[in-house]
């Protein structure tokens, strides 16, 4: 194997790591705008824009996974179909959450509700992230995928 092709497969494992960072930080932020709020205002505008940016980039994530990493990985490493079928059952639910939460934001909820919906998401986004971290990074230090990181992981 060339040092290019190295580089470009262990890049799906720091790839796949800076998405769940910057997913990560978009939480954050989406917390701090409703945390800025009056404590019986409802959503702002700039929450909206926050929780509208995240849960459509990790909707994107997870979609790109679902599509085109993980029949990559299933069919590279069959013995991981089953973590993969956990992992697809994780997006699903995590979508649920994501569904509540703009529901949430559009009504517009208290942010005390608000915030619970965001604490639940973030409490079930962290699992999954650590949870497909450690079953997937070393698998996608070799993995031979040629596709557009941005298509399989999410445009962030």
């Amino acid at each position: 194997m060339s040092e290019g092709e190295k580089t470009r497969l262990v890049a799906w494992s720091r790839e796949l790591r800076g998405v769940h960072d910057r997913l990560r930080e978009a939480l954050t932020v989406t917390r701090q705008a409703l945390a800025a709020g009056q404590p019986a205002e409802p959503a702002t505008r700039d929450l909206l824009l926050f929780c509208h940016g995240f849960c459509t980039a990790l909707t994107a994530h997870h979609e790109g996974e679902d599509r085109d990493l993980f029949p990559a990985i299933a069919e590279q490493h069959p013995e991981l179909r089953e973590t993969l079928y956990y992992l697809q059952q994780d997006h699903s639910m995590i979508a649920h959450l994501l569904a509540g939460l703009q529901a949430a934001v559009a009504q517009p909820a208290s942010p005390a509700e608000l915030d619970q919906h965001l604490e639940g998401l973030a409490a079930i986004m962290e699992s999954h992230f650590r949870y497909e971290e450690r079953q997937l990074l070393t698998v996608l230090e070799t993995l031979a995928l040629d596709a557009d990181p941005d298509a399989v992981l999410g445009p962030l």
